[in-house]
């Protein structure tokens, strides 16, 4: 997937940058933005700076599309519920890690892509919203190059529209397991060689992984093992989950353990499975779930 996002960031970012004039003044330019793929719980963004950079990183607005439109078409001006806000700023460890991005500082030109809807694991952003988009929702972004002592933040970027996906038959990503654990098919679950009971793989789902490629991997791989186990077709990552267990082997996750893997090694296999659960590759997402408690029964007829 880090392939795919390389050769799409160049050419996306200059189709947006091509209507953004450079900002006049002491301002950064105003960054593009764009969007690669869509999950049903996340929206990878690509954000590409302009002639003047962004060294002090950016920051990525976003609302649900109907409540923007409810709020006369505007932006909330200042810090609203119905907004949220990421300001990248430091060092990515998870979605953008491939090596080629060190920092979310960006040079001349430079692109970089983040997923809104998976900021839970990442590392070098500050947002008041990581959890996970809902399904089948169009949302509206902007991003700005962030202000330093150098200049002011840049002007925002013309909008953009992106919608998470919405399909059958049938994975649920981390967010909903860790969110509804009477739904789940089974009551323990092997990571590497070690067993864990529910009640440890929920506080392992609950622990921010801080730059912990062991935590970040764990957060899918559980979540896929569920899915899984509920019925959902595994040939598309049969190899990645043997690979994920053989790298986790004996070590026992935080805060079960103080087990630690460097999110570099980790990233490759948790990206694959983080694709598989939010229904990009495998069988397809699926779908939302009622409000109401339901029998596990109920919830596999009405999605298959």
């Amino acid at each position: 997937m880090a392939n795919n996002y390389r050769l799409f960031v160049s050419a996306l970012a200059l189709l947006f940058l091509a209507s953004v004039p450079a900002a006049n003044g002491a301002q950064y330019d105003t960054p593009g933005i764009g969007s690669l793929i869509q999950g049903q719980a996340k929206v990878a963004v690509v954000v590409g700076a302009a002639g003047s950079g962004a060294p002090a990183g950016f920051t990525i607005q976003w609302m649900d599309y109907s409540d923007f439109l409810a709020n006369g078409s505007q932006w909330p001006d200042d810090v609203d519920p119905l907004r949220s806000d990421a300001d990248f700023n430091g060092v990515p460890t998870l979605n953008t890690w491939d090596g080629t991005l060190e920092d979310f500082s960006l040079d001349p030109w430079e692109s970089a892509v983040v997923e809104i809807g998976d900021l839970f694991d990442e590392t070098g952003v500050d947002t008041d919203s990581p959890s996970e988009l809902y399904v089948n929702t169009t949302y509206i972004f902007r991003v700005r190059a962030n202000g330093d002592a150098t200049n002011d933040p840049s002007p925002f970027s013309p909008d953009m529209l992106a919608t998470t996906e919405m399909s059958m038959n049938c994975t649920f990503s981390q967010g909903f397991w860790k969110n509804h654990p009477d739904l789940w098919p089974v009551g323990a679950l092997t990571l590497g060689t070690l067993t864990y009971d529910q009640s440890e793989l929920l506080s392992i789902l609950t622990e921010p992984a801080r730059g912990n490629g062991l935590i970040i991997i764990a957060h899918q791989l559980i979540a896929a093992e569920l899915n899984i186990a509920q019925g959902a077709d595994p040939s598309d990552v049969d190899t990645v989950l043997d690979d994920s267990h053989t790298l986790i082997g004996s070590q026992v996750v935080p805060p079960v353990g103080s087990g630690d893997i460097h999110p570099g090694t980790s990233s490759p296999l948790t990206q694959v499975l983080d694709d598989y659960n939010n229904g990009l590759i495998g069988p397809g997402y699926c779908g939302p779930v009622a409000n109401e408690n339901v029998s596990w029964g109920d919830l596999k007829a009405a999605y298959r």
